[in-house]
């Protein structure tokens, strides 16, 4: 899929704050997060898993803060890799896109098991149909309609990502409300201590961060507003606020349902939550809380998962078109299409990625299994991302913006915001350098060697670039956004 002359543009100015806040929602996928990323982090925290997610919120805020720094002064496609060659070295730029590269398009996957998951169970649990063939059915058509709106164009995936993404909060937040008022003198605050995180081997304060690696992973997301820059109304200021109002708002609603269903099925035996429902618990919250009203808590978990694979993709496919129109991947990666103006050939293999990361996993273990492998990857990956970006803040602002530097913004909140992600990252990949840090069992723990391996090929494809194509390395610190689109191509 060669072009002739220079790539076209993506669609400059296509979306406004609402549409690109609404990618960073959707990615997180508010429900589907609550009814499995975060609900995982209780096989280690317990009852302690409120204080989990507050862990989660505070250190995502200060990345987020360090994003929107970034944001203002540099608009990219590129994301996170710009960020890191202009505030570090095109070195760590590199580095930067090319884990982000490898674990944003599994998180299509993760949503597609998930979609797979809940629809066969429920099928399975109401009309008996079998699980193992339903499960594979369902995770093909939530690819399907994934590719079909990511090649459609920005405008079609964003606009329905809006419209999902509101739908599954409201349904969510008042089956939250409904189990705290249902819960009466149950409810307590003793959630948000350490007391409750009760679990063999990961008692107290290392249950609370084992669970905020899976917390962490229910925030990821909030920053895929920033690929959108090429393709959002004033960026400067769209995705610096995109990125914050996410995180903060998703942030308290995750707070707000994971402390109803931890008041609500006991937080002395929440360790079982996972499992409660047949792997499906909080359908089972809503039977018991809302009767046939479950439906609608169904209807929401199915909807996220399929809006934040949408969400993810279209990150995905917009850092792959990144690289390639910079030659740090494959050149037809940035091939754009002439009418809908959407990077075709990134949808298209990220649609191949999707599905045969899905199945394959699934497969060989099952979908939650799966989920649990795919997921502590992304989280393991996204969060040296995460404290990357906030040292590139501190730095780029010593350097470039010395004017503009501030000590809090700049300087203070950077600092904690590498600190804070540390002992989920640790714990993540296997790292016991703190009492409170232990690793996670078998087949999880394979996450480390997985993300070490990624990492030395791309250490050795530096090597490459550094001595051959020292010049493609130098573009990851482009801003194309500010250039006219007949530019904006390299050739």
């Amino acid at each position: 899929m060669a072009q002739n002359g220079p790539s076209p543009s993506l669609a400059r100015e296509a979306i406004g704050l609402r549409e690109v806040l609404f990618q960073s929602i959707t990615h997180m996928a508010p429900a589907a997060a609550v009814a499995f990323s975060i609900i995982v982090g209780a096989n280690y925290a317990a009852g302690a898993l409120p204080l989990s997610v507050l862990f989660a919120l505070v250190a995502c805020l200060l990345v987020a803060i360090s994003i929107g720094q970034l944001a203002k002064r540099l608009p990219s496609a590129g994301g996170f890799y710009t960020y890191a060659a202009r505030g570090l070295h095109p070195a760590v730029g590199f580095l930067v896109g090319w884990g982000y590269a490898f674990v944003e398009p599994l998180v299509a996957p993760l949503l597609f098991l998930i979609f797979g998951n809940v629809v066969a169970g429920t099928l399975n649990q109401e009309f008996g149909w079998s699980y193992d063939t339903w499960w594979v059915v369902s995770a093909l058509a939530a690819a399907v309609t994934v590719f079909a709106l990511g090649y459609f164009g920005v405008r079609l995936s964003t606009g329905a990502g809006t419209i999902l993404g509101l739908f599954e909060i409201l349904v969510f937040a008042g089956l939250a409300v409904t189990l705290i008022f249902q819960a009466g003198d149950a409810n307590t605050l003793s959630v948000f201590g350490t007391g409750f995180a009760d679990v063999d081997g990961f008692a107290g304060l290392s249950g609370v961060i084992a669970g905020s690696v899976y917390t962490i992973l229910a925030f990821i997301g909030f920053e895929a507003a920033a690929p959108l820059a090429e393709e959002a109304k004033d960026p400067r200021r769209t995705i610096r606020l995109a990125v914050l109002y996410s995180c903060l708002g998703i942030g308290l609603f995750y707070v707000l349902t994971t402390y109803a269903a931890t008041v609500a099925f006991g937080p002395g035996k929440f360790a079982e939550f996972p499992t409660f429902g047949g792997g499906n618990p909080w359908d089972a919250l809503a039977r018991g809380a809302w009767g046939a009203g479950w439906v609608l808590v169904f209807l929401a978990v199915a909807n996220s998962a399929i809006a934040n694979a949408n969400a993810s993709a279209n990150a995905a496919t917009r850092t792959w078109f990144a690289m390639g129109r910079i030659r740090l991947l494959p050149r037809p990666l940035e091939h754009v299409n002439p009418h809908w103006r959407s990077p075709d050939v990134a949808v298209v293999v990220q649609f191949v990625v999707g599905v045969g990361v899905a199945l394959w996993l699934g497969l060989q273990y099952d979908p939650l299994t799966a989920f649990a492998i795919v997921g502590t990857i992304v989280t393991a990956v996204i969060i040296i991302i995460y404290m990357v970006v906030n040292l590139a803040c501190l730095v780029f602002y010593l350097r470039e913006g010395r004017a503009d530097f501030n000590p809090l913004l700049h300087g203070l909140v950077p600092i904690l915001g590498i600190l804070a992600f540390l002992p989920a990252f640790l714990t993540a990949v296997g790292i016991k350098a703190f009492d409170f840090v232990n690793a996670l069992p078998y087949p999880i723990s394979l996450v480390g060697p997985v993300v070490g391996i990624w990492y030395a090929i791309g250490l050795v494809y530096l090597v490459v670039l550094l001595t051959t194509r020292p010049e493609r390395l130098r573009e990851t610190g482009r801003v194309f956004e500010e250039e006219p689109a007949a530019e904006a191509g390299i050739r």
